[in-house]
């Protein structure tokens, strides 16, 4: 008796017939003789093409030889050609934001101003003084002009910027904690996006976790009672995407600092959000702005730029002159230091704030204090363009302002719905809809809820309203 192999099957296609099948996949020169991929032979070099080609013709062998149907020569043709489609539309091309989350996360976060994004586009395409005082002609600080910015701004002696606020707060915990233990409560022993825990952060930058506290309660004496000869800093995180309410304590940050100062201590604020603004006068809950946590007593304070800021990625670390002077001195502060576009965009968008022109000019900040009259302006000139399509309607919606800041807050807002019975009177479900604005051109981002599919005016930036017409006309004509 025959010795069965393991993983075949006594019912295998017999090897004739295997071959036989695959003898009918066409050769790659064949392929390169449709004339579907003419237009992309004269756009691509030919090296390229054939090698989309052989990818995808491997892909279809191993799917044959594993027992999959037959694929016409046609479906190779297409296979190749989305491949070449995809080589030729950048990934990280615009998409228009319908979903109400003012800082998106898988959309980028924070938009940038157009100031913005020229400072950031003329730095990154021609030289500049990046570590040169031109008085002098010697070697300066890239840093200075930040610095001045923040020091004027939120009162920082000194600032220093990084590739992310992840980034920030490892720098400073290895450069002024490492081998000493950092003091943290229990309910900000916290994990964010992507797996960022506190604890593991900790760990990583060689200082030593000390928990005080309960989850939902923690008083100034757990800290007192925590301080040992080898305690470096307490470390307060705050609470960026999520809430504690209920029976709960925390003591406020200029307690910290007192207790902190009184002990020789450090005293890190984590703050995250970067804000350089009043939250409360927009109907939103108070998010604690750089200024304050400065002014309450932190030594240092590290925030994200493209976030309530509302600038380009970036961690910045601001706070006593000594202790900065210190952190940029740690061998890690080379490596995750910010590039120059970076520090272009970052002046430019402290900038909006030194003039106080960052309600009107920085996009976070334009959504967030958008009036709902211009919104629903704005969605009723979308449904009068859009007048061929019965059924749109203009309601009531709720947007946030995400990227981790004021969980569980709202903005009151107004969206362009399209119900389902209109998605299927065009032979669409609502989600095989949204997945055409999503791989449109322009690419729309919207949200499905409640059997419809809506656009939020909030969120949808000044310029793209005519974009937004083009791509739903497109989604809704090809039904």
């Amino acid at each position: 008796m025959a010795e069965h192999v393991p993983g075949t099957s006594s019912l295998a296609e017999p090897e004739p017939e295997r071959q036989q099948r695959l003898r009918q996949i066409p050769s790659i020169s064949a392929i390169l003789a449709y004339p579907e991929l003419e237009g992309y032979l004269e756009r691509f070099p030919n090296e390229v093409v054939t090698q989309v080609a052989q990818q995808v013709v491997g892909r279809v062998r191993t799917a044959m030889l594993s027992g999959s149907a037959e694929v016409h020569p046609d479906q190779i043709i297409d296979a190749v050609r989305r491949e070449l489609d995809q080589l030729e539309r950048p990934r990280l091309s615009p998409i228009i934001n319908g979903t109400g989350v003012i800082i998106h996360t898988n959309l980028g976060r924070a938009p940038v101003s157009a100031e913005t994004a020229e400072a950031m586009a003329e730095t990154a395409s021609r030289y500049t003084p990046l570590e040169l005082e031109l008085d002098s002609g010697r070697r300066g600080g890239r840093m200075v002009e930040i610095s001045r910015l923040l020091r004027l701004l939120v009162g920082a002696e000194s600032s220093l910027v990084v590739n992310n606020n992840a980034a920030a707060v490892l720098l400073v915990l290895s450069a002024l904690c490492a081998g000493r233990e950092v003091i943290v409560s229990r309910s900000q022993s916290i994990e964010i996006g992507g797996g960022f825990r506190i604890p593991e952060v900790l760990a990583q930058s060689g200082a030593r976790l000390v928990e005080v506290g309960t989850t939902n309660r923690t008083y100034v004496r757990d800290y007192a009672a925590a301080i040992t000869s080898e305690t470096a800093a307490i470390l307060s995180v705050h609470w960026s995407n999520f809430r504690i309410v209920g029976f709960t304590a925390q003591p406020a940050l200029a307690e910290l600092a007192e207790l902190a100062h009184q002990r020789g201590l450090v005293l890190i604020e984590d703050l995250g959000s970067g804000a350089l603004l009043d939250t409360a006068p927009f109907g939103l809950a108070h998010e604690p702005t750089v200024g304050e946590a400065l002014s309450a007593g932190a030594d240092i304070v590290c925030f994200s730029g493209d976030k309530l800021l509302g600038g380009p990625q970036a961690g910045i670390i601001s706070g006593k002159w000594e202790l900065v002077s210190r952190v940029a001195a740690h061998p890690l502060a080379r490596a995750v230091r910010a590039d120059k576009t970076a520090l272009a965009g970052i002046a430019a968008t402290l900038r909006h704030y030194l003039y106080h022109e960052a309600l009107t000019k920085v996009p976070v900040w334009r959504m967030i204090s958008a009036p709902l009259d211009q919104l629903e302006a704005r969605c009723r000139s979308w449904v009068a363009q859009l007048g061929h399509l019965p059924g749109l309607a203009v309601v009531e919606s709720q947007a946030t302002v995400g990227g981790g800041s004021l969980p569980g807050e709202t903005l009151p807002s107004r969206a362009l719905a399209i119900p389902e019975a209109v998605a299927r009177a065009h032979g669409l479900t609502l989600d095989q809809l949204a997945q055409r604005l999503r791989t449109g051109r322009p690419a729309v981002m919207p949200r499905v809820e409640n059997g419809r599919l809506l656009i939020d005016a909030r969120t949808v930036l000044p310029g793209e309203d005519g974009d937004l017409v083009q791509a739903l006309r497109q989604a809704l004509g090809r039904g």
